[in-house]
């Protein structure tokens, strides 16, 4: 990694120096006079309004003690998470409350900048959430964040194209084909860009096939022939004729995009596809359905990775106590379930998915907690994103896939990425 030049390191140290002290200021609103305390609250920007109702629930619930104030991260997710690590990195006491993405607990956990959950609290913070959502919360067994909604992924389609959906990749391939010789609509949409999504797809596979992408210490590099697997379904899909031309270039909503506009027969994406669809094609909305996401095998269900987001309490919070005690309001049964229909997000709190307020909008609920059920965790190494970063890059474009040489070649990527060498995003 080049050397960074004197002057720089002055100039990034001096505004470490600035964050602080304008943060310590910021901490410091309200309280001091007798009023409430201001706790501060970071997290993904929400156009729904369902997170800043949460905030003013949770300080209208606290009896005067204290008040939330959300405040937007960047809308990407590096954005997100790099505006929180120098805050944390420079002890911002102005930060109270994370949003965490679920492979962030593990790397902020070791840096020391989140703070555990014990005995009593931790009690609270796991009653009635889901086992995976816990999953990504914990790292070396001891809790430091709380779920405050859950994510995962399933297979949508087009019933008028297709009557029965495709239990397995290889069936999805071959009803594309289909399609295809028939000159239908027969698109299979995934993300193929390189970013965290092809890791997404990446880790799905290879979790499906039975392996994993690191070892159960998350010390090593496992991969091995489930990799290979998973490596070749990729490649299978974009050398075929299901393949989308902008596959190399696709994420979420690009994926979205492309079924609304009709081209597309199949798509595997989050809940926030639906009520798209409703709204945005209302003529091809009948005909939009779901299924659990296509197994790589007949004899084993898919383990789709789980997404969402952690509330974590920051180490540097001058409210510890009080930021715990705004963090479970902030993702109570009441505010997690106006943060799914409002939102729509999937909650952590499994009791939610049998309510009827849910499944009057979420008619696909129980698809959802089962995939949550046997939902797969991406790498939980501190040094995730590295081993991200080899994965979208080694897999990137799709097409170009040799699946033997390319998880070899991953393997000493991700070894080194553990060991901290080469790129430190």
């Amino acid at each position: 990694m080049p050397r960074v030049p004197d002057v720089r390191s002055r100039w990034t140290s001096a505004a470490a120096g600035l964050a602080v002290l304008a943060s310590a200021l910021l901490g410091c609103g309200g309280g001091g006079d007798g009023g409430p305390v201001t706790l501060n609250w970071y997290n993904f920007p929400d156009d729904s309004g369902a997170l800043q109702q949460a905030a003013d629930r949770c300080g209208q619930q606290s009896g005067g003690r204290y008040t939330v104030r959300y405040n937007k991260l960047p809308r990407g997710a590096d954005g997100q998470r790099q505006q929180l690590v120098r805050r944390m990195a420079a002890h911002d006491a102005g930060v109270d409350i994370l949003g965490l993405d679920v492979t962030w607990p593990a790397e902020f956990a070791e840096a020391g900048w989140i703070r555990e959950w014990t005995g009593a609290m931790r009690e609270q913070a796991t009653a009635d959430t889901l086992d995976a959502a816990v999953r990504t919360a914990t790292w070396r067994d001891r809790l430091y964040a709380v779920p405050y909604n859950s994510n995962t992924q399933l297979l949508w389609y087009r019933d008028d194209l297709v009557p029965t959906p495709p239990r397995t990749w290889a069936e999805m391939l071959s009803r594309a084909q289909e399609l295809a010789r028939e000159g239908k609509p027969h698109f299979v949409e995934i993300q193929g860009a390189q970013y965290e999504g092809l890791t997404v797809w990446f880790n799905t596979l290879v979790t499906s096939a039975g392996g994993s992408i690191l070892t159960p210490d998350a010390q090593a590099p496992s991969l091995g022939a489930p990799a290979v697997t998973a490596a070749g379904v990729m490649r299978d899909l974009a050398v075929s004729e299901a393949a989308d031309p902008s596959l190399p270039n696709q994420m979420e909503d690009q994926n979205r995009l492309a079924m609304e506009s009709g081209t597309a027969a199949f798509e595997l994406n989050y809940p926030f596809v639906y009520p798209s669809m409703k709204a945005n094609r209302p003529e091809l909305f009948p005909h939009f359905r779901w299924a659990p996401y296509p197994g790589v095998t007949a004899d084993r269900p898919a383990s789709v990775t789980i997404g969402g987001i952690d509330l974590a309490v920051g180490a540097y919070s001058r409210h510890p106590d009080l930021a715990a005690e705004a963090t479970l309001c902030l993702r109570d049964r009441d505010n997690q379930l106006t943060n799914a229909l409002k939102g729509g997000l999937p909650p952590s709190l499994r009791s939610l998915y049998g309510t009827a307020e849910l499944t009057a909008s979420y008619p696909f609920a129980a698809d959802v907690l089962a995939a949550l059920d046997s939902a797969s965790v991406r790498p939980q190494t501190p040094a995730y994103q590295n081993v991200s970063i080899a994965v979208s890059h080694t897999l990137s474009p799709p097409a170009d896939i040799h699946p033997e040489q390319n998880v070899a070649d991953l393997h000493g990527q991700i070894q080194d990425a553990l060991g901290s060498k080469g790129l430190i995003p």
